[in-house]
């Protein structure tokens, strides 16, 4: 039996309309790919992809940093209390086929830098990435398109057959 496509997605905590907007249409559209979203489950930017996922009948789940479900945002199919804090980052990074970064600041770089460590391919949408190895999008819906087809195609495994060897 095949499981469903898992795509992680980082993103700031904290967010602009415009990031939002973008957001809430990348978890649009990698619910409509039939991927399960996996974000760290707060507000912001995790919220809006959150929503966008749930939208289009999609599973969510959160890693959420503290011990309360009840911290996690309205729109998580499955709210995973870690405890663990800023720690949960390489769960986010290690649970997905492939890691979608939106815009956000040093959790979100950290998520990056622990997808490429893992050998996880990372689509960029927004901003600049001092990370080598990512694959940059124009749009959410060319970040779901890419990461999709990523996944599809067995890059992370690829890429932690090539980290190993």
């Amino acid at each position: 039996m095949s499981r469903p496509l898992q795509i992680a997605v980082a993103g700031g905590g904290t967010c602009g309309p415009r990031a939002a907007r973008q957001a809430e249409t990348l978890g649009r559209a990698l619910a409509e790919g039939g991927a399960v979203v996996i974000c760290g489950g707060l507000g912001g930017a995790m919220a809006a992809v959150s929503r966008g996922a749930r939208a289009a009948g999609g599973l969510v789940v959160g890693l959420l940093p503290g011990y309360a479900h009840a911290d996690g945002n309205p729109w998580l199919g499955v709210a995973l209390p870690t405890g663990i804090g800023h720690a949960r980052n390489v769960l986010v990074a290690a649970a997905g086929d492939v890691l979608v970064a939106l815009p956000g600041a040093h959790g979100t770089l950290s998520e990056i830098a622990l997808a490429r460590v893992l050998g996880r391919p990372v689509v960029v949408l927004g901003g600049r990435v001092p990370v080598a190895g990512v694959v940059r999008a124009r749009s959410p819906e060319d970040a779901a398109r890419r990461a999709l087809r990523l996944a599809a195609t067995g890059g992370a495994a690829r890429a932690s057959r090539t980290r190993r060897a």
